[in-house]
């Protein structure tokens, strides 16, 4: 394909996506009171009585454009990774196809694990939050600033689950090897709690660990992969 063709395919790939997001959220617009209460559940859990308050006359009607965005992103997600697929395939060799579709998987699986646990730790990063002031003071939350903060932490957790994916890669590319990651355990250890201090948008310990514990799973998942990899690939250079 010359430039123009693949400036013209990415054209119709991001007309496609947008059109898509464009009806999943008109669609999110009409779900929004389930998509809210879906949202809120941390909130509930940690405080009583479960209400937030808005202070502005356009805060409730940002809101639900903002909620619709977001969730339209997320039920066109499926369509707007098989359009990035149908992109990128074209320009991959075969061998790079067939490492392709695994590290497309398990990114996916890994962004959704990444923003199920920054769900599930929200309730008492929130409690911690509450309590870190002191007890004198009285607690009103407005709702954007609140979506805003777990929706962050979704994105920020998802984002960094794929860690072992990135490490794979590398992995697989000749960058690093098993052996040389598992001399850099200390450090990781290090730099992994540091890393997550910092990424975490919340800034409380419960986040903190929630996300250092699977990062540190996921270092030493790839070095096992990793030495998986070049296992096979030892044995097809003896056995071609």
């Amino acid at each position: 394909m010359t430039l123009l063709e693949h400036l013209a395919e990415l054209r119709k790939r991001l007309i496609i996506s947008i059109a898509v997001v464009c009806c999943t959220s008109v669609i999110s617009f009409f779900l929004y009171p389930a998509i809210l209460h879906f949202l809120l559940i941390p909130y509930c859990q940690s405080h009583s009585p479960c209400k937030l308050y808005i202070t502005a006359p356009l805060d409730g009607l940002s809101l639900r454009v903002r909620v619709s965005f977001y969730g339209g992103v997320f039920l066109s997600s499926p369509v707007l990774f098989f359009e990035i697929w149908r992109f990128v395939t074209p320009g991959l060799r075969d061998t790079e196809k067939h490492y392709a579709a695994p590290f497309v998987v398990s990114s996916v699986v890994l962004f959704g694990m990444g923003a199920v646990v920054a769900y599930i730790s929200y309730a008492h990063a929130l409690r911690w939050l509450g309590s870190i002031g002191g007890s004198s003071l009285q607690q009103i939350y407005n709702p954007n600033s609140y979506i805003n903060l777990i929706l962050l932490l979704m994105v920020a957790f998802g984002l960094t689950f794929e860690f072992p994916v990135l490490l794979v890669a590398l992995e697989v590319a000749g960058v690093v090897t098993p052996a040389k990651l598992s001399s850099w355990r200390r450090r990781a250890i290090v730099g992994i709690t540091i890393f997550a201090a910092v990424i975490t948008p919340s800034s409380d310990p419960f986040s903190m660990l929630a996300l250092a514990i699977p990062m540190y799973i996921f270092y030493e998942a790839s070095i096992v992969i990793g030495r998986v990899f070049l296992l096979r690939k030892s044995r097809k250079i003896v056995n071609p």
